[in-house]
Protein backbone atom coordinates (compact mmCIF):
# COMPACT_ATOMS: atom_id res chain seq x y z
CA UNK A 1 0.00 0.00 0.00
CA UNK A 2 1.60 3.40 -0.82
CA UNK A 3 1.71 6.19 1.45
CA UNK A 4 -0.64 8.57 -0.68
CA UNK A 5 -2.99 5.40 -0.61
CA UNK A 6 -2.34 5.23 3.11
CA UNK A 7 -3.04 9.14 3.17
CA UNK A 8 -6.38 8.47 1.71
CA UNK A 9 -7.45 6.22 3.51
CA UNK A 10 -6.47 7.64 7.08
CA UNK A 11 -8.80 10.85 5.79
CA UNK A 12 -11.53 8.45 5.12
CA UNK A 13 -12.11 7.09 8.61
CA UNK A 14 -12.23 10.26 9.85
CA UNK A 15 -15.06 11.04 7.68
CA UNK A 16 -16.78 7.74 8.00
CA UNK A 17 -16.25 8.25 12.13
CA UNK A 18 -18.32 11.35 11.34
CA UNK A 19 -21.02 9.66 9.49
CA UNK A 20 -21.35 7.15 11.82
CA UNK A 21 -21.94 9.95 14.72
CA UNK A 22 -18.22 10.21 16.09
CA UNK A 23 -17.38 14.15 16.72
CA UNK A 24 -13.51 13.52 16.40
CA UNK A 25 -11.05 10.71 15.09
CA UNK A 26 -7.39 10.55 15.39
CA UNK A 27 -4.83 7.86 14.96
CA UNK A 28 -1.70 7.16 17.24
CA UNK A 29 0.89 4.73 17.51
CA UNK A 30 1.36 1.76 20.29
CA UNK A 31 3.95 3.65 22.17
CA UNK A 32 3.11 4.13 25.92
CA UNK A 33 6.11 3.24 27.80
CA UNK A 34 6.10 6.42 29.32
CA UNK A 35 2.51 5.71 30.70
CA UNK A 36 4.08 2.62 32.37
CA UNK A 37 5.95 4.06 35.32
CA UNK A 38 2.74 6.09 36.42
CA UNK A 39 0.48 3.00 36.36
CA UNK A 40 3.06 0.89 38.39
CA UNK A 41 3.15 3.71 40.91
CA UNK A 42 -0.88 4.49 40.99
CA UNK A 43 -1.04 0.47 41.19
CA UNK A 44 1.63 0.40 44.00
CA UNK A 45 -0.42 3.20 46.21
CA UNK A 46 -3.06 1.36 46.10
CA UNK A 47 -5.48 3.69 44.39
CA UNK A 48 -7.16 0.89 42.38
CA UNK A 49 -9.18 0.36 45.77
CA UNK A 50 -10.69 -3.27 45.30
CA UNK A 51 -10.75 -3.06 41.27
CA UNK A 52 -7.67 -6.02 41.41
CA UNK A 53 -8.67 -6.60 37.79
CA UNK A 54 -6.70 -3.29 36.95
CA UNK A 55 -3.40 -4.94 38.52
CA UNK A 56 -3.84 -8.10 37.01
CA UNK A 57 -3.44 -7.79 33.41
CA UNK A 58 -0.09 -6.10 33.68
CA UNK A 59 1.75 -3.95 31.10
CA UNK A 60 -0.81 -5.49 28.72
CA UNK A 61 -2.42 -2.13 29.00
CA UNK A 62 -0.17 -0.22 28.07
CA UNK A 63 1.05 -2.67 25.44
CA UNK A 64 -2.22 -2.61 22.58
CA UNK A 65 0.26 -5.24 20.63
CA UNK A 66 -0.50 -8.11 23.70
CA UNK A 67 -3.95 -7.36 22.71
CA UNK A 68 -3.93 -7.75 19.49
CA UNK A 69 -0.97 -8.77 17.73
CA UNK A 70 0.60 -7.00 14.85
CA UNK A 71 -0.83 -4.13 15.95
CA UNK A 72 0.96 -0.65 14.58
CA UNK A 73 -1.92 1.79 15.27
CA UNK A 74 -4.66 2.97 17.43
CA UNK A 75 -7.91 4.76 15.78
CA UNK A 76 -9.61 6.80 18.91
CA UNK A 77 -12.65 8.16 18.58
CA UNK A 78 -14.81 10.41 20.73
CA UNK A 79 -18.92 11.13 20.82
CA UNK A 80 -20.54 13.36 22.45
CA UNK A 81 -23.07 11.91 25.91
CA UNK A 82 -24.52 15.30 27.62
CA UNK A 83 -28.26 15.83 27.02
CA UNK A 84 -29.45 18.70 26.78
CA UNK A 85 -32.11 20.53 29.88
CA UNK A 86 -30.35 17.91 32.49
CA UNK A 87 -29.81 20.57 34.69
CA UNK A 88 -27.03 18.89 36.97
CA UNK A 89 -26.10 21.33 38.86
CA UNK A 90 -29.83 22.25 40.02
CA UNK A 91 -30.58 18.70 40.87
CA UNK A 92 -27.28 18.44 42.77
CA UNK A 93 -28.38 21.41 45.17
CA UNK A 94 -32.29 19.67 45.43
CA UNK A 95 -31.58 17.12 48.13
CA UNK A 96 -34.81 15.67 47.67
CA UNK A 97 -33.95 14.69 43.93
CA UNK A 98 -31.30 11.72 43.36
CA UNK A 99 -28.42 12.86 40.90
CA UNK A 100 -27.18 10.31 38.35
CA UNK A 101 -23.65 10.96 36.72
CA UNK A 102 -25.01 12.17 33.15
CA UNK A 103 -23.38 9.82 31.07
CA UNK A 104 -25.50 7.12 32.27
CA UNK A 105 -29.39 8.31 31.89
CA UNK A 106 -29.79 6.96 28.43
CA UNK A 107 -29.47 3.57 27.13
CA UNK A 108 -25.43 1.90 28.17
CA UNK A 109 -22.93 4.07 26.00
CA UNK A 110 -21.18 0.35 25.75
CA UNK A 111 -23.15 -1.23 22.96
CA UNK A 112 -24.60 1.90 20.82
CA UNK A 113 -20.22 2.89 20.70
CA UNK A 114 -19.26 -0.48 19.86
CA UNK A 115 -21.91 -1.17 17.32
CA UNK A 116 -20.88 1.66 15.52
CA UNK A 117 -16.72 1.23 15.57
CA UNK A 118 -17.48 -2.59 14.44
CA UNK A 119 -19.54 -0.62 11.22
CA UNK A 120 -16.16 1.68 11.08
CA UNK A 121 -13.90 -1.42 11.22
CA UNK A 122 -15.51 -2.79 8.52
CA UNK A 123 -15.64 -0.28 5.94
CA UNK A 124 -11.65 -0.03 6.91
CA UNK A 125 -11.56 -3.64 5.91
CA UNK A 126 -13.29 -3.27 2.95
CA UNK A 127 -11.34 -0.27 1.47
CA UNK A 128 -7.77 -1.66 2.60
CA UNK A 129 -8.70 -4.66 0.68
CA UNK A 130 -9.17 -3.45 -2.29
CA UNK A 131 -5.87 -1.33 -2.40
CA UNK A 132 -2.37 -3.11 -3.16
CA UNK A 133 -0.65 -4.73 -1.00
CA UNK A 134 -2.03 -4.80 2.03
CA UNK A 135 -1.95 -8.17 3.17
CA UNK A 136 -4.37 -9.70 5.58
CA UNK A 137 -6.40 -7.00 7.87
CA UNK A 138 -6.38 -7.48 11.51
CA UNK A 139 -8.69 -5.27 13.85
CA UNK A 140 -10.58 -5.06 17.04
CA UNK A 141 -12.53 -2.28 18.29
CA UNK A 142 -12.55 -1.48 21.77
CA UNK A 143 -14.81 0.49 24.42
CA UNK A 144 -14.04 1.05 27.87
CA UNK A 145 -14.48 -3.26 28.18
CA UNK A 146 -10.47 -3.82 27.93
CA UNK A 147 -7.19 -2.91 29.20
CA UNK A 148 -6.82 -0.41 27.03
CA UNK A 149 -5.19 3.10 28.10
CA UNK A 150 -7.69 4.63 26.06
CA UNK A 151 -7.40 8.40 27.17
CA UNK A 152 -2.87 8.49 26.74
CA UNK A 153 -3.98 6.77 23.46
CA UNK A 154 -6.73 9.76 22.59
CA UNK A 155 -4.00 12.03 24.02
CA UNK A 156 -1.28 10.91 21.07
CA UNK A 157 -4.23 11.05 18.46
CA UNK A 158 -4.56 14.68 18.87
CA UNK A 159 -8.11 14.37 20.83
CA UNK A 160 -7.35 16.47 23.59
CA UNK A 161 -5.10 16.26 26.51
CA UNK A 162 -5.51 14.71 30.01
CA UNK A 163 -6.67 16.96 32.98
CA UNK A 164 -6.25 17.58 36.52
CA UNK A 165 -9.22 15.64 37.34
CA UNK A 166 -7.61 12.80 35.21
CA UNK A 167 -10.09 13.03 32.55
CA UNK A 168 -9.84 13.84 28.85
CA UNK A 169 -10.31 17.64 27.78
CA UNK A 170 -10.49 19.52 24.62
CA UNK A 171 -10.44 22.79 24.00
CA UNK A 172 -13.43 22.65 21.46
CA UNK A 173 -15.59 19.93 23.23
CA UNK A 174 -14.78 20.11 27.16
CA UNK A 175 -14.71 16.52 28.61
CA UNK A 176 -18.52 15.62 28.04
CA UNK A 177 -17.83 12.70 25.50
CA UNK A 178 -17.19 8.64 25.38
CA UNK A 179 -14.00 7.54 24.22
CA UNK A 180 -13.60 4.32 21.93
CA UNK A 181 -10.51 2.75 20.13
CA UNK A 182 -9.63 0.28 16.91
CA UNK A 183 -6.66 -1.52 16.97
CA UNK A 184 -5.27 -2.10 13.65
CA UNK A 185 -2.02 -3.87 11.74
CA UNK A 186 -2.94 -1.23 8.68
CA UNK A 187 -0.14 1.54 9.03
CA UNK A 188 -1.69 4.45 8.99
CA UNK A 189 -0.36 7.91 9.16
CA UNK A 190 -0.19 8.99 12.50
CA UNK A 191 -2.15 12.30 13.86
CA UNK A 192 0.83 14.99 15.11
CA UNK A 193 -1.23 17.94 15.93
CA UNK A 194 -1.56 16.82 19.47
CA UNK A 195 -3.60 19.32 21.92
CA UNK A 196 -1.35 21.25 24.62
CA UNK A 197 -1.98 21.05 28.14
CA UNK A 198 -3.96 23.66 28.49
CA UNK A 199 -5.04 23.52 32.97
CA UNK A 200 -2.84 26.09 33.59
CA UNK A 201 -3.10 27.38 37.42
CA UNK A 202 -7.14 25.92 37.60
CA UNK A 203 -7.78 23.29 40.46
CA UNK A 204 -11.59 24.06 40.33
CA UNK A 205 -12.24 20.27 39.75
CA UNK A 206 -9.79 19.15 42.85
CA UNK A 207 -11.33 21.36 45.11
CA UNK A 208 -14.82 20.96 44.65
CA UNK A 209 -14.49 17.20 44.39
CA UNK A 210 -16.89 16.37 47.71
CA UNK A 211 -14.65 13.79 48.95
CA UNK A 212 -11.13 15.18 47.73
CA UNK A 213 -10.19 12.37 46.08
CA UNK A 214 -7.43 14.33 44.17
CA UNK A 215 -4.05 13.50 46.15
CA UNK A 216 -2.26 15.39 43.86
CA UNK A 217 -3.01 17.03 40.22
CA UNK A 218 -3.29 14.10 37.93
CA UNK A 219 -4.22 11.51 40.26
CA UNK A 220 -7.08 9.67 41.31
CA UNK A 221 -7.95 8.12 44.61
CA UNK A 222 -10.73 5.58 43.83
CA UNK A 223 -10.69 4.50 47.44
CA UNK A 224 -11.96 8.11 47.92
CA UNK A 225 -14.09 8.69 44.18
CA UNK A 226 -18.08 8.26 44.68
CA UNK A 227 -18.19 7.19 41.53
CA UNK A 228 -16.36 4.04 42.59
CA UNK A 229 -18.05 4.07 46.01
CA UNK A 230 -21.53 3.61 44.11
CA UNK A 231 -20.39 2.04 41.27
CA UNK A 232 -17.66 -0.58 41.71
CA UNK A 233 -17.65 -1.00 45.28
CA UNK A 234 -19.72 -3.80 46.30
CA UNK A 235 -19.58 -3.03 50.15
CA UNK A 236 -20.88 -0.52 52.88
CA UNK A 237 -19.79 3.00 51.50
CA UNK A 238 -17.48 4.27 54.93
CA UNK A 239 -19.32 6.53 57.08
CA UNK A 240 -16.48 9.12 56.35
CA UNK A 241 -17.80 9.57 52.42
CA UNK A 242 -21.47 9.38 53.11
CA UNK A 243 -22.42 13.05 54.34
CA UNK A 244 -19.99 14.02 51.49
CA UNK A 245 -21.95 11.83 49.26
CA UNK A 246 -25.38 13.73 49.55
CA UNK A 247 -27.80 13.34 46.66
CA UNK A 248 -24.98 11.37 44.59
CA UNK A 249 -26.89 7.99 43.63
CA UNK A 250 -25.13 7.01 40.81
CA UNK A 251 -21.54 8.50 39.92
CA UNK A 252 -20.78 12.08 40.19
CA UNK A 253 -19.45 14.59 37.75
CA UNK A 254 -18.60 17.23 40.09
CA UNK A 255 -15.05 17.81 38.39
CA UNK A 256 -16.67 18.07 35.27
CA UNK A 257 -19.61 20.48 36.62
CA UNK A 258 -17.33 23.28 37.50
CA UNK A 259 -14.38 22.65 34.81
CA UNK A 260 -14.32 25.59 33.08
CA UNK A 261 -13.66 23.92 29.71
CA UNK A 262 -16.86 22.26 29.45
CA UNK A 263 -18.81 25.88 28.92
CA UNK A 264 -17.66 24.57 25.14
CA UNK A 265 -18.93 21.40 25.63
CA UNK A 266 -21.78 20.58 23.42
CA UNK A 267 -25.49 18.64 23.97
CA UNK A 268 -25.52 15.14 22.33
CA UNK A 269 -27.03 14.27 19.14
CA UNK A 270 -27.70 10.79 19.74
CA UNK A 271 -31.67 10.12 20.97
CA UNK A 272 -29.72 7.04 22.85
CA UNK A 273 -28.45 9.16 25.49
CA UNK A 274 -31.57 10.82 26.26
CA UNK A 275 -33.01 10.32 29.95
CA UNK A 276 -35.30 7.26 30.32
CA UNK A 277 -38.33 7.04 33.46
CA UNK A 278 -36.55 10.82 34.00
CA UNK A 279 -33.70 9.55 35.48
CA UNK A 280 -32.30 13.26 35.64
CA UNK A 281 -35.30 14.34 37.76
CA UNK A 282 -36.65 11.92 39.80
CA UNK A 283 -36.97 12.02 43.64
CA UNK A 284 -35.08 10.08 46.02
CA UNK A 285 -38.40 8.54 47.66
CA UNK A 286 -39.57 7.46 44.62
CA UNK A 287 -36.59 5.68 43.53
CA UNK A 288 -36.08 4.12 46.92
CA UNK A 289 -39.97 2.76 46.45
CA UNK A 290 -38.72 0.43 43.30
CA UNK A 291 -39.08 -3.42 43.81
CA UNK A 292 -36.16 -5.67 42.52
CA UNK A 293 -38.07 -6.16 39.50
CA UNK A 294 -38.95 -2.67 38.44
CA UNK A 295 -35.20 -1.98 38.89
CA UNK A 296 -34.46 -4.36 35.94
CA UNK A 297 -37.02 -3.30 34.13
CA UNK A 298 -36.18 0.63 34.36
CA UNK A 299 -32.72 -0.53 34.05
CA UNK A 300 -32.69 -2.59 30.90
CA UNK A 301 -29.86 -1.68 28.91
CA UNK A 302 -28.62 0.59 30.79
CA UNK A 303 -25.03 0.62 33.16
CA UNK A 304 -27.00 1.86 36.19
CA UNK A 305 -27.12 -2.31 35.91
CA UNK A 306 -24.00 -2.60 37.22
CA UNK A 307 -24.59 -1.16 40.96
CA UNK A 308 -27.02 -3.80 41.21
CA UNK A 309 -30.16 -3.59 43.28
CA UNK A 310 -29.11 -3.71 46.61
CA UNK A 311 -25.97 -0.87 45.65
CA UNK A 312 -28.94 1.08 44.16
CA UNK A 313 -30.79 0.58 47.93
CA UNK A 314 -27.68 1.25 49.58
CA UNK A 315 -26.67 4.57 47.88
CA UNK A 316 -30.49 5.51 47.90
CA UNK A 317 -30.49 5.37 51.44
CA UNK A 318 -27.62 7.30 51.67
CA UNK A 319 -29.29 9.98 49.94
CA UNK A 320 -32.43 9.93 51.86
CA UNK A 321 -30.31 10.19 55.36
CA UNK A 322 -28.91 13.19 53.77
CA UNK A 323 -32.39 14.68 52.51
CA UNK A 324 -33.52 17.22 54.62
CA UNK A 325 -36.48 16.18 57.73
CA UNK A 326 -39.29 14.41 56.32
CA UNK A 327 -41.58 11.68 58.44
CA UNK A 328 -42.66 9.82 55.17
CA UNK A 329 -38.63 9.70 54.19
CA UNK A 330 -38.22 7.99 58.02
CA UNK A 331 -41.16 6.24 57.88
CA UNK A 332 -40.26 4.36 54.40
CA UNK A 333 -36.56 3.78 55.67
CA UNK A 334 -37.90 2.20 58.69
CA UNK A 335 -40.41 -0.11 56.68
CA UNK A 336 -37.83 -1.50 54.62
CA UNK A 337 -35.69 -2.47 57.45
CA UNK A 338 -36.79 -6.09 57.94
CA UNK A 339 -35.99 -6.69 54.03
CA UNK A 340 -33.15 -5.37 53.57
CA UNK A 341 -29.98 -7.41 53.52
CA UNK A 342 -26.96 -6.84 56.31
CA UNK A 343 -25.25 -4.72 54.30
CA UNK A 344 -27.94 -2.41 53.05
CA UNK A 345 -29.51 -2.42 56.77
CA UNK A 346 -26.89 -0.78 57.58
CA UNK A 347 -26.90 2.30 55.15
CA UNK A 348 -30.70 2.43 56.26
CA UNK A 349 -30.24 2.67 59.78
CA UNK A 350 -27.74 5.32 59.05
CA UNK A 351 -29.76 7.28 57.02
CA UNK A 352 -32.66 7.26 59.47
CA UNK A 353 -30.45 8.38 62.67
CA UNK A 354 -29.56 11.28 60.12
CA UNK A 355 -32.72 12.15 59.91
CA UNK A 356 -33.88 12.17 63.20
CA UNK A 357 -31.05 14.13 63.77
CA UNK A 358 -31.83 16.83 61.33
CA UNK A 359 -35.23 16.73 62.96
CA UNK A 360 -34.02 17.47 65.99
CA UNK A 361 -31.40 20.50 64.64
CA UNK A 362 -33.50 21.65 61.61
CA UNK A 363 -30.91 24.38 60.60
CA UNK A 364 -27.73 21.53 60.28
CA UNK A 365 -26.39 22.03 57.20
CA UNK A 366 -24.75 19.58 55.00
CA UNK A 367 -21.55 18.98 54.76
CA UNK A 368 -19.93 19.21 51.39
CA UNK A 369 -16.65 18.28 51.83
CA UNK A 370 -14.39 16.21 53.71
CA UNK A 371 -10.31 16.08 54.27
CA UNK A 372 -7.67 13.65 53.89
CA UNK A 373 -7.09 11.74 56.83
Amino acid sequence: MSQTELNDLADQIKLWAQELGFQQAGISDTDLSTEEPRLAQWLEKGYHADMNWIAEHGNKRSRPQELLPGTLRVISVRMDYLPADTQPIEVLKDASQAYISRYTLGRDYHKLIRKRLAQLAKKIEAAAVNLSSVGEVKQRPFVDSAPVMERPLAQKAGLGWIGKHTLLLNSDAGSWFFLGEILTNIPLPMDSASQENQCGECEACLKVCPTDAFPEPYTLDANRCISYLTIENKGAIAEEFREPIGNRIFGCDDCQAICPWNKYANFTNETDFSPRHNLNNRDLLDLFNWTEAEFLSHTEGSAIRRTGFEGWQRNIAIGLGNADYSEAIVSKLESRLNDASEMVAEHIEWAIQQQKLKQQQPNKKRKRKIKNN
